[in-house]
Order: C-alpha cells, then sequence, then structure tokens
C-alpha cells in the first residue's frame, strides 16, 4: 500500500486509490466537457475559450454537484481550436516532420472559466479511462498542452502542470509574470508578454507626448500587474490621471467608474479587459454617450473592432491597439469549409458549433449546453451548405491569436522531431540516453522545447527565450469605418524588439484615424505644455504633471518646452522680450553718431573755433594798449590752454579704449591746471602791479616774465608728475559697467585708483580756490585796470560749474555721465572764455576809440566791482 500511495499522491486530481479485496485503481471523478479528439502515437492537449458563460450547479454538497453548464458559443473564436488541428493534420501529412509518427489531440472548451480550465488541466494530466492493472502505471494521456488563452487560467494551470514537467504553451496569456520560470518552470507561449505589451503601450503614449493617462484593468491577478507594470512605465515620463481594476459584473464599482471617466481630464485611457468583459464595457460608455477619449486597448480585446459599430463608433472610433502579429496560413480557409457535425460525444464541439452557425438544433444532444434547450429553432439537417457561409469563423485575413496557435503546435512538433532524431549515446539525458517517441514524458519534450528554434513556412522565426517567451513583434492597430459603414482594425505600424535602439516603434502616421473634430491627434496633459520663456512651477498636492507655467525672471531664459528651471544668461547678455533667448546687451558709450555725442562735439569745436579766434585778434592787436595791459604773453597761454581744454572733451566722446581712457584724464588735468596757472599769475601779476605805494618800489622785478612763465610751468609740472605716477601704478582702463543696469553694458572709462584721480581733480581744485581768493581781494582796482573784476567772475563761473558738476557725475547712468563731465568741462571753459575774453574783444572790435592808452588812463576809477 506504500507504493499505491505514492502514485496515489502523484495523481491526486483524478485518481484515488481504494482499499479492498480486489485493489485497484479507480477515477475519484469523471468530468464532461465540450471538446474535440483524435487518437495518435504522440498526444497534445488543448484547452480553448468557445463559450463565453458558464452557470454554476448547486454547491450545497447534499448531493453529489452536477457539471457545470457552458453557454454563449463563440463561433469566431472557436476558430482557434480549429487551426490547431489543421496544424496537426498538416505534419501528420509533412515526411519531413515527426516522420512515420501521427500526432493526435484532446481539445477542451473552458467556458472561460476557472474552475473548469482545472478540471479540463487535470484531465488531460491523467487521462479519460479506468485503469484496471494494480501498479496503476500508464503513461499521461497528453505529453504538452495547448493553451490556456486566459492568464489567470494559465497561471493555476501552470502551477499544476509544473509539478509533472509537463509543457503548457500558451498562445494567448500574457501576462509577464508567467515568465518567473522559478513559479513556472514549464510554461512558454507563441504570444509576447505583458512586460512587452506595457512597453509597447508606453512608447505610444510616449511618442504623442500624452502625460495624463487614465488605466483601466479587470480585477485579478493579470489586471492589477499589468496596471501596476504600466503606471511604472508612465511614471517616467507621465502621470496617471487615474487607475482603477474593474469587475464588469459589479454594477456599482462600474458606475462609479463611469463617473470618473467623464469627469477626468485625461483623454488617453489604457483599458486591459478580456474580451467579453471589454464588450461590456464598450456597451456601458457608449450607452452614457462619452466622446471626446482616445482609447488604447490591449491585446485581448483589439482585434475585435465589431464592438466599435454603429453608434458605439462615436465613443470607440479611431481606438489604438496593440495586437499579435498578424499571421497567414494557406490552405485554412478551405480546411474551416470541411467541417462537419459529429455526434461522437468526444467531438460534441463540432456538432455545438454547427448549431451556433446555422442557429438550429439536433434533435439529441447530450452536451452540457444551453443551446440545446433553446426553444423556437429549427432542427438541424446536418447537411447544411457551410461554405455558402461568410462570418468572423471563416475570415482568415486578420490571423492574430489563431496564428499563434499554428505556431504553438508546431512548436511542439520541431521539439517531438528534435526529440525524436537523437543520436544513441549522445543524448541529453542521464548516461547520454535519448528519449523514445513512443514512450516520451513530459519533462523530456521540455528539455527539447526550451531549445526550439525554426523558421515555419510563412518564413518567421519560432523560438524562445530563457523565459519561455516569443520574440516581440507586435502590430499596432486603429479602429476604422469603411465607406459601406462596417468598422475595421487597420495595421497602422509594428513594434520590432529587436530593431535598433529607438526605432522599436514605426508608425504610418497618414493611415490613423482620429475620432476627433478637426482630425488630429488629440492631446492628454493635465496642465498645457510650458512654452519657452517659463518654467514649471508644480501644484502643491497635485502629480508632477499638474504645474503652472511661471515666466522667467529678468536675465533668465527657457529655450526648451517644459523646463523645470530658468537658466541665468551670461553677465554680457541678457533675456530678450520673450524670454526664450539670451541676447548681448546693448552696449552704451557716448558716441560720435548719436545726437547728444554731436551735439557735444560741435560745442567743443565751435569752442575750439572761438579760443583760436580770439587768439588771433589777440595776436593782431597785441601791439594795442588793451592787449598789452592785460599781460599779452600769458593772455595767449590762457588761450592756447582754453583750446586744449575744449579738445580735451572730444577725448571723452567715441567707444573708451587703453589709450583714450588714459589721454582723456591726462589731458583734461594738464589743460586746465594750464589754463588756471595762467588765470593764477595774471591774478598775482594784477595785484602785485597795484599794490605798490611809492615810485621806484617796484615789486614786478621780484615777478617778472620768467617768473612767471617757471610758475606756470611748475604750476603744470606738478600736475603732470601726478598724472604720471597715476598712471604707472593704476592707469585708467575701459571697462565693462554691469551693476547699474541690467540690460545694457556702460562701456566706461575706469579711474584704476580713486586717489590718482582724487589729487588730480584736487589740485584743479585748489588752484581755482586761490585763484578766485586772490581775485576776490583785488576786485576793486581802478576801471582802467579791471582784469581781477573778469578774473574773480569767471573763476566764480568755473567752481560753481563743478561744484554743480559732483551730484549731477553721480547721479547720471551710463553715457549721461560721460555727457555730464563733458559738459562741465565745455560750460567752464566757455565761463572763462567769455568772462576774461569778451570785454576785451569788444573793445578790439567795435570801440576802437577806447583801445588807445589816453582813453585807458582817463576812464573812471570810482566805480567797484
Amino acid at each position: 500500500m506504500k507504493h499505491v500511495f505514492h502514485v496515489s499522491v502523484l495523481l491526486a486530481f483524478t485518481w484515488a486509490p481504494i482499499a479492498s479485496k480486489n485493489a485497484e485503481c479507480k477515477i475519484l471523478r469523471q468530468f464532461r466537457f465540450n471538446g474535440l479528439y483524435k487518437k495518435g502515437d504522440v498526444m497534445l492537449g488543448g484547452i480553448f475559450t468557445v463559450h463565453f458563460r458558464t452557470v454554476a450547479p448547486d454547491l450545497s454538497y447534499r448531493s453529489e454537484p452536477e457539471q457545470w453548464k457552458c453557454e454563449r458559443f463563440d463561433t469566431a473564436v472557436f476558430q482557434r481550436s480549429q487551426i490547431m488541428l489543421y496544424a496537426i493534420e498538416e505534419i501528420n501529412k509533412d515526411q519531413g516532420l515527426l516522420p512515420n509518427v501521427t500526432l493526435g489531440y484532446r481539445v477542451y472548451d473552458n467556458c472561460i472559466n476557472l474552475q473548469v480550465a482545472m478540471r479540463a488541466a487535470a484531465t488531460l494530466i491523467g487521462g479519460m479511462d479506468e485503469i484496471s492493472d494494480y501498479d496503476c502505471e500508464g503513461l499521461p494521456h497528453v505529453v504538452a498542452v495547448v493553451g490556456d488563452p486566459v492568464s489567470t487560467h494559465s497561471i493555476a494551470i501552470s502551477r499544476t502542470l509544473g509539478l509533472f514537467g509537463m509543457p503548457l504553451v500558451s498562445y494567448c496569456s500574457t501576462c509577464a509574470c508567467l515568465s518567473n520560470k522559478v513559479e513556472f518552470p514549464t510554461f512558454f507561449r507563441t504570444v509576447p508578454s505583458d512586460a512587452f505589451l506595457v512597453k509597447v503601450m508606453a512608447e505610444i503614449i510616449k511618442h504623442y507626448k500624452w502625460t495624463w493617462v487614465g488605466i483601466i484593468s479587470s480585477d485579478d491577478e493579470y489586471g492589477l500587474f499589468t496596471l501596476r507594470t504600466l503606471e511604472e512605465e508612465v511614471k517616467k515620463f507621465g502621470c496617471i490621471a487615474f487607475s482603477k481594476a474593474l469587475n464588469v459584473n459589479d454594477k456599482e464599482k462600474m458606475s462609479y467608474l463611469i463617473h470618473i471617466i467623464r469627469q477626468s481630464t485625461a483623454t488617453v485611457i489604457v483599458v486591459f479587459l478580456q474580451k467579453m468583459d471589454a464588450a461590456i464595457f464598450v456597451d456601458e460608455v457608449s450607452h452614457h454617450n462619452i466622446t471626446g477619449k482616445q482609447w488604447i486597448a490591449s491585446d485581448s480585446w483589439s482585434p475585435f473592432p465589431v464592438f466599435a459599430s454603429n453608434e458605439k463608433f462615436a465613443s470607440f472610433g479611431g481606438t489604438i491597439g496593440v495586437a499579435a502579429r498578424r499571421g497567414a496560413i494557406p490552405g485554412l480557409e478551405k480546411f474551416l469549409f470541411q467541417i462537419h457535425p459529429h455526434f461522437d460525444p468526444e467531438n460534441n464541439l463540432k456538432r455545438l458549433f454547427w448549431e451556433a452557425m446555422f442557429g438550429c438544433k439536433f434533435l439529441e444532444n447530450d452536451v452540457l449546453s444551453n443551446v440545446s434547450t433553446m426553444e423556437g429553432r429549427p432542427i438541424c439537417s446536418g447537411s447544411e451548405n457551410i461554405s455558402k457561409t461568410k462570418t468572423a469563423y471563416s475570415d482568415v485575413s486578420d490571423l492574430r491569436a489563431s496564428y499563434n496557435v499554428y505556431k504553438a503546435v508546431y512548436a511542439v512538433a520541431h521539439a517531438l522531431h528534435n526529440l525524436m532524431s537523437c543520436e544513441t549515446g549522445k543524448g541529453p539525458f542521464e548516461n547520454q540516453t535519448c528519449a523514445n517517441i513512443k514512450t516520451v514524458q513530459p519533462w523530456q519534450l521540455l528539455h527539447y522545447l526550451k531549445k526550439v528554434n525554426f523558421t515555419n513556412n510563412q518564413g518567421e522565426r519560432v523560438a524562445f527565450d530563457v523565459n519561455g517567451d516569443a520574440l516581440a513583434i507586435f502590430d499596432i492597430v486603429n479602429w476604422q469605418r469603411s465607406a459601406d459603414g462596417t468598422v475595421f482594425s487597420k495595421t497602422i505600424g509594428i513594434f520590432d524588439e529587436s530593431a535598433l535602439s529607438g526605432q522599436e516603434l514605426s508608425l504610418n502616421e497618414e493611415n490613423i484615424f482620429w475620432n476627433f473634430k478637426p482630425q488630429k491627434v488629440p492631446t492628454s496633459v493635465c496642465s498645457q505644455s510650458c512654452q519657452p520663456g517659463t518654467r514649471k512651477a508644480s501644484r502643491k498636492g497635485e502629480p508632477l504633471c499638474c504645474f503652472d507655467c511661471v515666466p522667467c525672471a529678468d536675465g533668465e531664459i527657457s529655450s526648451e518646452n517644459d523646463s523645470l528651471v530658468c537658466i541665468k544668461c551670461p553677465p554680457d547678455f541678457w533675456s530678450n522680450q520673450r524670454r526664450n533667448q539670451c541676447v548681448p546687451k546693448e552696449v552704451e558709450f557716448l558716441s560720435y553718431e548719436d545726437a547728444m555725442g554731436i551735439t557735444l562735439a560741435a560745442t567743443a569745436l565751435s569752442g575750439v573755433g572761438l579760443s583760436l579766434g580770439v587768439l588771433a585778434i589777440f595776436i593782431r592787436a597785441r601791439n594795442t594798449p588793451v592787449v598789452k595791459a592785460n599781460n599779452s604773453e600769458l593772455s595767449f597761454l590762457l588761450l592756447v590752454s582754453l583750446t586744449l581744454c575744449f579738445l580735451c572733451a572730444l577725448c571723452f566722446i567715441g567707444l573708451p579704449s587703453p589709450l583714450t581712457c588714459s589721454l582723456r584724464h591726462v589731458m583734461f588735468g594738464i589743460s586746465f591746471v594750464l589754463c588756471i596757472s595762467c588765470i593764477l599769475v595774471k591774478t598775482i601779476v594784477v595785484m602785485m602791479a597795484f599794490k605798490t605805494k611809492l615810485p621806484g618800489d617796484n615789486m614786478m622785478k621780484w615777478f617778472g616774465i620768467s617768473q612767471q612763465r617757471g610758475t606756470v610751468f611748475f604750476f603744470t609740472l606738478v600736475q603732470s608728475l601726478i598724472c604720471l605716477v597715476w598712471l604707472i601704478t593704476s592707469p585708467p582702463v575701459p571697462v565693462k559697467n554691469l551693476k547699474y543696469q541690467n540690460i545694457k553694458i556702460i562701456y566706461e572709462c575706469d579711474v584704476g585708483t580713486v586717489i590718482g584721480f582724487s589729487c588730480l581733480l584736487g589740485y584743479i581744485g585748489l588752484l581755482a580756490c586761490i585763484s578766485f581768493l586772490l581775485a576776490f581781494l583785488v576786485r576793486n582796482l581802478p576801471d582802467t585796470f579791471n582784469e581781477a573784476k573778469f578774473i574773480t567772475f569767471s573763476m566764480l563761473i568755473f567752481c560753481a560749474v563743478w561744484i554743480t558738476f559732483i551730484p549731477a557725475y553721480i547721479s547720471s547712468p551710463g553715457k549721461y555721465t560721460v555727457a555730464v563731465e563733458i559738459f562741465a568741462i565745455l560750460a567752464s571753459s566757455f565761463g572763462l572764455l567769455f568772462a576774461i575774453f569778451a570785454p576785451k574783444c569788444y573793445i578790439i572790435l567795435f570801440k576802437p576809440d577806447l583801445n588807445t592808452k589816453k582813453a585807458l588812463m582817463g576812464r573812471n576809477t570810482k566805480k567797484t566791482f
């Protein structure tokens, strides 16, 4: 009994040992299925979805529960099971593949119910027949199973088949969790996993810059897994507006979800639902007249554009779907039309198909389907002409999941062929043995299935990676409406994982139908993209995709859409008006080209002209009493210095350079010191000449022409030394002043050292003050020699100008600073020129009768200044 107990545990799904006088193995319970069967040397199992509704029996367990009943036969999906049969027949006829070996099959309908699917899997493992021998010996009834199409079912079935090392090759289960070889070691699939499906969807969303996305999935292990995976992918570049798991049978949750969809600002919504759940969802959304949404369909329902027929197209037209790669199977259509009803219970699916196709019923029907109980239908004769029907069952123009069934059967066949081709003594098993095709064990087939790699009749490579997954190639489809009103699925692109990086997704934009007015790519964002010149500012408590666009501050720019920060412009640049580009700052300096520069230059030149004119008058009238009485030599030198003062103003106009910066200050300092020195000496001469009281007490002999020249030279030399030290230690240089105006670069001359510049100005101011004081003291000299009055007045003008200059200079911006300085130079120069020389020129030019010694000596001396 120990041995019997061990075997009974292994086959606990369908077998139970019964201790009796005649010990034998009996089936614990025998299930009845809707199925297809054909005997062969090697049997393959198949689990397909044909019916889409189940009715549960009474589970009170007061009596043995009845079988589950299946309803809603789908003739279109029935095509998939027929393709398995077609592939097996094609292989059996092929002498190059599995020669002298006939493949058989046992196919069951899972009725899209997990319990029925599990019972089918258990039956395929243990077989259907009673075994009466004591040892309960016997091979598993099948060596591999093709199916299940539902990921949730495949998860459960794989855990069972994995215990026996039996391969399960699915054509439609896409859950990425099934790639876990530790948990599902015997699972394979000819459809790419959802890891790739999610990646394709994310790439499409990213391609169109949809950053605000809703996600809906089925409320099961498969749906929740894909929902979490897609959330992670989308969050790499966008945000999730909402993500909900849906049970279509829960009316309350469905109503709540419809409300969320209607209220959400997300235009793009991804839907992971099984075919029938998707059909219910589409009906519900269309019933509530929800439009203006771009739906992204998973591969389980994207191949069924019939969902969007008639008035539903307003809501679901333009749906973009990711679908398994479409394939072509030559000769399939002819095979599909060869089907004929069977009354064999093990092939009852053919009879059920016939009844569903022609809307009739056979008189005798022992299958578990309520189709046979429907009233008001004609009796099937079995001679109905199926070749004249045109339905989705016989449509071979868009084979996707069906094509994957075809590849799955061939993958198993090639694995069996490789197993049968093993050379004795070079086998992969213990002691280098080979497996026997007649007694092959599932785990032996599993070894070869992992290494399958072949090119099928359609030129497509079929292989599995280390996770048992197929090569990832998807078609991108778009639901469109033809001229006759029928909705069809148009391939608008592909996703090929084996393509070059960045080129995996290829879309034909011209072939895409967008169900929006105008017919253009929709946008799906929480906040509109921030244009260049602004930056994104997150909203508190909201996702990162919801933000405000804040304009960049002055001097900062953003040159790209959705910039997170504004970039500060380099020091010599400033932001343009749109804040999207740094432009060179305007360089400001007093130019000869602007009106102010021209005016000041013209004024300076006019001053030069006047000075030279006065000099010419004085030279011409040098022998007249007026000129002689006012120290002609100092007057000539004063006029030359004033000419230099006017000329130095021109050095302040134009683009500053190291030469002009040094020249302008040196020339200014020396010319004005020369000018003030001449005035000071003239004042001293007048004072000394008229302070002599006794005849022969001539103080002028101590301050003659040589002393006067020496004094002027000495005062000017001191200023020259100040300028020389200044230029050697820290000379004036041109600089770009960025501190006072943000949008402009003020090109100016930096004085280098403030001490040097202060000494230069201070020395001029000292001489000016001394001249003013001395002239003021001798202002009441006789009218005949009234030079002191004019000097006093001129120095008063000079000091007033330069005292006023200081605050004006400090407060003037940019080029106006230089303009104020030039104005001060010109104003003080003109003041000296007119105050000292205008009266004398008037006498020389207009009153020659007064320009005589007699006239000068006879003038009234009583007037005071």
